[in-house]
Order: structure tokens, then C-alpha cells, then sequence
């Protein structure tokens, strides 16, 4: 079964059901032999603030070194998004295994007229899931109320309600106190409830539930005629344009923390998701505080930039809206430019009213069915007075509009919907992936992994010769994507999946001349193929017609202006272990003048940046005290900083970083891709530059096995997260570099494979880094530990050519000697040494 048959097969079950409750969603998991029996679940209840809690959970668990799932709703680009294992996606091959098991007997239900719903078998699937990943704990966002929803088909060893508003009065009942009820039956057995709720809702909670720990603001008990919350959150302003402080107390002592989620409301999620770990497991406050502060959730008023202040936040009715513009209040600027796109049901003047007045409005469609009309739209900013307001027919055609109207000191702030959100924030987390295309075998290759059918796969392939790029588009843009590439004599391919709501994707295929024309029809068009046509020219170094096919190397590279040694060339990084128990060299250089020489012997042999690190990563190696790994590096630093090459510290920990830098380092490389929450606010305080690299887990327990559909692809998506945690700290997208973390949580084949599509990764517009010196997969090839430096070399070669803009070695002279090879080989013109 091919993934698109899957999601179309998901998506065309029913949304409603005339009868609730659980029997359906239970008759399913029997089904599939109860996969969940083994599993222990958090539920999370509420009317506004439950995905958030639940992200914050789940990444508090995880700090504490639990396998965690994770289930919430709705998606912004990908329904895979919905159900993840320790921040992992759900593999699209696991998506086809379970649709496979569970088709037959949900047709045969659909047959009987009791087909369960999409979010029943959305359920099902992420149970099936964590109980398959074997995890220890799986925190379940509840979908509608409480009692009859498909997540109470488990029994919760904790549980939370977060707050009660009116809705879906149909189903749940007429009062907040009717829906507090009903919402209050996900009540674990053997625990208290966990709520934010307060007066006579509360009491309809306890009226079910019996037990609850009731959570609020300090200021509560203020009021005379209630009593305090059992666990007190203060809320402590920002402290810094996307963290905000909270204070969480028990009564045993208050939890001082950030966390990444900002507003009020944010602060009571916060002090529910810890209360609710502590009773899930062994939590300690310093899990708790790191957890927290790593709790990052798209479209949740994120800010993106600061100059100007970019905002995205998915609220999509008046209370949401209010939400958003206290928080905003707290921000400077000078215009506010409102780009909104919302939903044709939602009460668009109540809207309007609760959000700040805007300068300007550029009033927008997402790409779905349910989307209002921009011109309505538009008309309901006209009556509150707004005087510039216009309209765009898409989410990223009017965003750029928006930009290019603002002045460094206004805010852009995107909303309405988590639709229009979603479509917005592909500005920046877009990956247009070059693909190398060396015969019919890979073009085949990069069609099916597009979710091409196989009849467009045969079709197509054998156009695919010149260039080819993978891209992910909404399927309106998609579609009028490819009718461009068509009329200038290119090929488009799409996947299978065909849904408005739900993006796909697109493999581009042509000759560069083809892909000029392209670029420049694009860049006429105004609903959002303009920027589709701006990421081409920066993948394909498109310039002026004409300019780039017979441009060498060396002229591309003249043309950059050289700030760093890989600007014109590939760069080696020497590895400079002050360690007693790196894996290749420990105990070799922990002495300071041993380090010295060393450092000096790798510049003598020209190397461009000396690595410095003061912690074995090594599987099983024992984790180094904060002093005593500034001891190491430190001393070491101030005494390199002098030479003639970059110096780059090698940590994990933002306090070694910091103390790093200070010392004289420019670099920072970081191996776990920004685990520790301060380590991306260092690097940008410093201006200086990062090494981001994937390694999702595996610093934690390198034994645990992560599934890959497509290893390369599943890399650059988790990397792009996490480049955009740095480029929201304020970092320049230049000064960020992407290892795609060879040897870490990847098999052997894996990591040649990431060797061999070293290219792709050009798919972020940063500098790559290469670091396979003496790793173990050289043992797929023969080559024994100690006896690695000519596979070593050989792959220093391979990654020169395939595009890395740094190699990160332990044997500088002969890597240097490989590199530069490679480079020669390329292009022989383009360099002499």
C-alpha cells in the first residue's frame, strides 16, 4: 500500500457519528489485540489550553528519560503530526501497516452502517502506535468533551480538564457547569483530577470526578469568596521576545522556570502539565524545568522575528483572539499589519472587535474548502474603521505583502486560523530538496518517495535527467505549480494524495533553462507562487536568465562575498579531543600544552577550524560535571585562540558554551541540536555561529531504534525545527550550520546513505557539516576500529563533492589532502593551492 492510498483512505472516513461513546473505538482496538494494554495514559481535557498542556507534558516525561506519545489535534500541515513517539512523527510506512490491518474491518463496520469515525480511527492508529513503539507513557489530547470521546477508551493514570467555556452545546449540554461534567468524566481511578477551572463549573467537576487538585494563578486566592488553588502559578512577564518566566508551587516549594509558550493562560497550563507529570512519574524539578522550557508548539503565538516583530497564532474564535492580544500588549512596535485568514464558521466581527485595531489588514484565503472569502473578510475590517485594508488570494503572497510594507520597528502578526498559520510559516520551514539524479533508477527512487502512483512514477522518470527538486506545497499550489512547469516544457509530478486541506508532495523535474523560465512566471503570479519561484532560484543558484549554466564554480563562488573559509570551498574541522575517553583519541590531548601542540600541528596542516571538546558523546561514556568541562576547554581555547583558523567548542551545555566563547570561540557545535533550551539564546548573545545537529534522542539512549522512512528526508524535516528554534533566538540563517549527525541514532546504511545525498541537505540555504572520521560504520565495509583512516578519507571525499561546506576529521593532513582532491576533480578550474 502506498502512503497517499493510506491518508486518502483516513480522510475519507466520516467526521460525525449520530451515536458517541466508546464502544466503536474500542471494538477497533479489539480488533487490533488491544495494542494498548501495556501503555500507561495521561488524558487532557478542556475547552481551550489542552494541546498545549499536553506538549508540555510530554516533554517534561521526556527530559526524565521516558518514551513518550503523544496525541493531539488539529494538524498543521501533515496528519502524521497528530501522533508522534518521542517528538518523532508516526513513520508513513507504519500509516500503511495499520491502515492495511484495520481496513478490512472497518469497511465491514462501514458496511453494517457503523463506519467509525476519523477520529475514532485517528485514535485507534496512535494507540496501535505507542503500544507498538512500546512506550513508557502516552499523553492523549481529549477531541470533544470527555465522557463519550474516543480517548476514554483507556484507563488514565492521570488526567487533566485545563478549562470550561461554552461549546458544542448540541453534544456536551446547554451550561459551562453540563460541559464541566461531561468533561470531567476522564477522571482517573486511582489519582485526583488535575483543573484550572474555577466557581460552579468546578463543582460539576467535583461532582463527578470526587477528588481534584485545582490549579491557579497566585492572585486567586485573593477573591473572598473562593478558596486558593491547591497549586499556585505566578505568571512573571517575558523575559525575552519569545520565553516567558512562571513560578509553579505545591506548597513544597515553588518551581522557577521559562517556558516558550507565551501569555497569562499559558502560565496555568504550565502548573497543570507539572502537576500532572509528577503524578505520571518520577519527575524531578530540574526534568520539570527543562521539559517545560523545550515545550515548543507551532502556531501558538510564535514569534518569528524581531525586526520586524513576526508573530504567527492560530486563534480562531474571540476568546482566542482576546488571548492574543493581551500577550501582544506586552510587546513594543510602532504599525501593527494584520494578515488574517479564518474559517467561513467562526464569528468573524466578535473577532475582529478582540483583536488590536490594525494600520493595516491584508485579508486572505487558506487552501481549503472552509476558508471564508477574502472580500467578506475585508468588509468586516472596513466597519471597525481600519483604512488600509486590502486582500490577497494567498496566505504567503499576502504575507510578503505585509513584509515589505513594515518598517524594521512594526509587527506582522499572522492569524484566524491554524490554516492560514500553517501556510504562512512554510515560509520559513519550506524545504525545496535538490535530489541527484544519476540514472532511471534515482529518478524512479525520488518519484516514489514523493508518493508518486506508479503510473506517474513509470511515466515521468525518464524526464527526470536535469534537475530535480522535492518540494511540499498545499494542493491548490501544487496543482498550479505544476500547469507552470508544464508550459515551459518541464515535468511535475504530484502524490497521490489529493486533498485541499492537506499539503503534498511535488517532485519538479527539467533542465535548468526550463527552471529559468519557471522562476520568472512564478514571480507574476500573486497567490503565493512567488515565493515558490524565490526558493528555487536559492536551491538551483538561479540568477538572471541565461547566467548560471555556463557560470563554473569558481565564478559562483567569486561572486560570494567570504566571511568564512567554506564560503569558497570545503573547510576541514580538526577534531581536538581534551578528553580521557573519546572513543579515537581519549586521554591523547587532556594535557594543555599536548592540546596546544596538537592545535598548532592541525593549522600547520591547514586546517580551517579546530574543534575542541571536553565530553566523550561515545555510547556508555560517562556524562562530565558543568565545571569540570569548562576546566577541560577553557584553558585549552585561550590558549588557541591566536592561530590562524577558527575555534569551535564541542558541548552539549549552554554554560561551557558561554564560558567558551568568552575564552575566544567562534563556534559552537552542538550535538544534541539544542536540548539544553539556554544554549541557542548563548550563541545569538555572542554573535557567533552554530553547529545544529540531528541526534533526536540518541545522546539520550543510542540503543533506542528510530524508525526512518527516508532517513535523509526524515533528517532535514526534524533539523528544520530546530534551525528555526535558532533563528528565532536571533541567529542569522548563515551563522547556522546542519550536520546531519552521522552515527547517531542511524544504522550503518543509513549513515552512508546521508554520505551519498550530502547535497540535499542544501535544501535549508545553511552550511553543511560532515563529522564520520573513524565512525563505526566503516565496519560495513571492512574496516575494523583502529584501522579506519583510508575509509575515513575516502568519505571526506565524497562528502567534498556532494556539496559539504566542512568535514569534521582526527587526520587533518590527509583529509585536507582528500578534500581538496574532490574539489579539483569538480571542477578543475576552480581551485589551486
Amino acid at each position: 500500500m502506498e502512503y497517499h492510498e493510506a491518508a486518502d483512505f483516513l480522510f475519507g472516513l466520516r467526521r460525525f457519528r449520530p451515536k458517541p461513546g466508546t464502544e466503536s473505538t474500542a471494538q477497533l482496538l479489539a480488533h487490533l489485540e488491544n495494542p494498548h494494554e501495556n501503555v500507561d495514559f495521561v488524558q487532557i481535557a478542556g475547552s481551550n489550553g489542552k494541546g498545549s498542556t499536553a506538549r508540555m507534558l510530554e516533554r517534561a516525561l521526556r527530559e526524565a528519560g521516558l518514551s513518550v506519545g503523544l496525541y493531539t489535534s488539529p494538524h498543521l500541515e501533515d496528519l502524521r503530526e497528530r501522533i508522534r513517539v518521542d517528538g518523532r512523527k508516526i513513520p508513513r510506512s507504519a500509516v500503511c501497516s495499520f491502515v492495511e490491518e484495520a481496513r478490512d474491518y472497518v469497511t465491514g463496520r462501514a458496511a453494517d452502517g457503523e463506519s467509525p469515525t476519523f477520529f475514532e480511527v485517528m485514535t485507534a492508529m496512535a494507540i496501535w502506535q505507542f503500544g507498538r513503539a512500546d512506550v513508557d507513557v502516552a499523553v492523549l489530547e481529549v477531541g470533544i468533551g470527555g465522557r463519550y470521546d474516543a480517548t476514554s477508551v483507556v484507563d488514565p493514570i492521570a488526567s487533566a480538564v485545563t478549562s470550561v467555556t461554552l461549546e458544542h452545546t448540541g453534544i456536551l449540554g446547554d451550561t459551562e457547569e453540563e460541559i464541566a461534567r461531561d468533561k470531567a468524566h476522564v477522571a482517573p481511578a486511582g489519582a485526583p483530577l488535575v483543573t484550572g477551572v474555577t466557581g460552579e463549573p468546578l463543582e460539576g467537576i467535583r461532582e463527578v470526578a470526587g477528588e481534584v487538585v485545582t490549579v491557579g494563578t497566585a492572585a486567586d486566592d485573593e477573591a473572598s469568596d473562593e478558596e486558593p488553588p491547591d497549586v499556585r502559578v505566578a505568571y512573571r512577564g517575558r523575559t525575552n521576545h519569545t520565553e516567558t518566566a512562571v513560578s509553579i508551587d505545591a506548597g513544597d516549594g515553588a518551581l522557577e522556570t521559562r517556558i516558550p509558550l507565551l501569555g497569562r493562560h499559558q502560565a496555568e497550563n504550565a502548573g497543570i502539565a507539572a502537576t500532572l507529570a509528577r503524578q505520571a512519574a518520577d519527575v524531578s524539578d530540574a526534568d520539570l524545568a527543562r521539559g517545560l522550557r523545550n515545550a515548543h508548539w507551532p502556531g501558538r503565538f510564535e514569534v518569528i522575528d524581531t525586526e520586524p516583530l513576526v508573530i504567527l497564532d492560530g486563534a480562531h474564535n474571540p476568546g482566542a483572539c482576546e488571548q492574543l492580544a493581551e500577550t501582544l500588549a506586552t510587546y513594543d512596535y510602532d504599525d501593527l499589519r494584520l494578515v488574517l485568514g479564518a474559517m467561513h464558521d467562526k464569528d468573524h466581527g466578535e473577532m475582529a472587535a478582540a483583536l488590536p485595531t490594525p494600520d493595516a489588514v491584508v485579508t486572505t484565503e487558506p487552501d481549503l474548502d472552509r476558508a471564508e472569502d477574502r472580500d467578506v473578510l475585508a468588509e468586516v475590517f472596513e466597519r471597525t474603521g481600519v483604512d488600509d485594508v486590502r486582500t490577497s488570494p494567498g496566505v504567503r503572497d499576502a504575507l510578503e505583502r505585509a513584509l515589505e510594507a513594515s518598517d524594521e520597528t512594526d509587527c506582522v502578526l499572522v492569524t484566524g486560523s491554524l490554516f492560514a498559520v500553517a501556510e504562512a510559516r512554510s515560509r520559513w520551514t519550506a524545504a525545496g530538496i535538490p535530489k541527484r539524479i544519476r540514472d532511471l533508477d534515482d529518478a524512479r527512487e525520488a518519484l516514489e518517495g514523493a508518493n508518486a502512483t506508479a503510473a506517474d512514477a513509470r511515466s515521468t522518470s525518464e524526464s527526470a535527467v536535469h534537475r530535480v527538486v522535492k518540494t511540499n506545497l498545499r494542493h491548490r499550489q501544487a496543482t498550479a505549480l505544476r500547469e507552470e512547469l508544464l508550459r515551459v516544457d518541464g515535468e511535475c509530478t504530484l502524490s497521490g494524495l489529493e486533498r485541499s486541506d492537506e499539503a503534498v508532495d511535488a517532485v519538479l523535474m527539467g533542465t535548468l533553462a526550463q527552471f529559468e523560465r519557471l522562476v520568472c512566471r512564478l514571480e507574476e503570479r500573486s497567490d503565493g507562487l512567488a515565493e515558490i519561484a524565490r526558493e528555487l532560484r536559492d536551491r538551483l543558484e538561479i540568477g538572471a536568465i541565461g547566467s548560471t549554466a555556463d557560470e563554473t564554480e569558481s565564478e559562483r563562488r567569486a561572486d560570494a562575498d567570504s566571511q568564512y573559509p567554506w564560503d569558497d570551498r570545503t573547510a576541514v574541522m580538526g577534531i581536538l579531543n581534551v578528553t580521557p575517553d573519546s572513543f579515537h583519541d581519549g586521554g591523547e590531548y587532556d594535557a594543555i600544552e599536548d592540546a596546544v601542540a596538537r592545535a598548532e600541528a592541525m593549522v600547520d596542516a591547514d586546517a580551517d577550524v579546530i574543534d575542541v571538546g571536553g565530553e566523550s558523546t561515545r555510547p556508555g561514556a560517562n556524562p562530565v560535571p558543568v565545571q569540570e568541562e569548562i576546566d577541560r576547554v577553557v584553558p585549552v581555547v585561550e590558549r588557541i585562540a591566536g592561530l590562524d583558523a577558527l575555534i569551535s567548542i564541542d558541548t552539549r551545555k549552554a554554560a561551557v558554551a558561554d564560558a567558551a566563547l568568552e575564552a575566544g570561540a567562534d563556534i559552537v557545535n552542538d550535538v544534541s541540536g539544542l536540548e539544553d533550551p539556554e544554549m541557542r539564546f548563548v550563541v545569538a548573545d555572542h554573535d557567533a555561529m552554530l553547529v545544529v545537529m540531528h541526534s533526536i534522542d540518541a545522546i539520550v539512549d543510542p540503543d533506542r531504534e528510530v524508525e526512518y522512512d527516508d532517513v535523509v528526508e526524515d533528517v532535514i524535516d526534524q533539523l528544520g525545527e530546530r534551525v528555526l528554534l535558532a533563528e528565532k533566538a536571533g541567529l542569522d540563517r548563515e551563522d547556522i550550520i546542519v550536520d546531519p549527525g552521522i552515527g547517531f541514532g542511524k544504522s550503518a546504511r543509513e549513515n552512508f546513505e546521508l554520505l551519498g545525498r550530502t547535497d540535499e541537505f542544501r535544501a535549508f540555504g545553511c552550511p553543511i557539516l560532515v563529522g564520520h572520521s573513524h565512525k563505526s560504520m566503516f565496519a560495513r565495509v571492512g574496516r575494523d576500529a583502529g584501522d579506519r583512516l583510508e575509509a575515513t578519507v575516502a568519505a571526506s571525499a565524497i562528502a567534498a563533492d556532494r556539496g559539504a561546506d566542512l568535514v569534521r576529521v582526527h587526520d587533518v593532513p590527509e583529509n585536507v589532502a582528500a578534500v581538496r582532491t574532490a574539489l579539483a576533480a569538480r571542477d578543475p578550474d576552480a581551485f589551486e593551492w
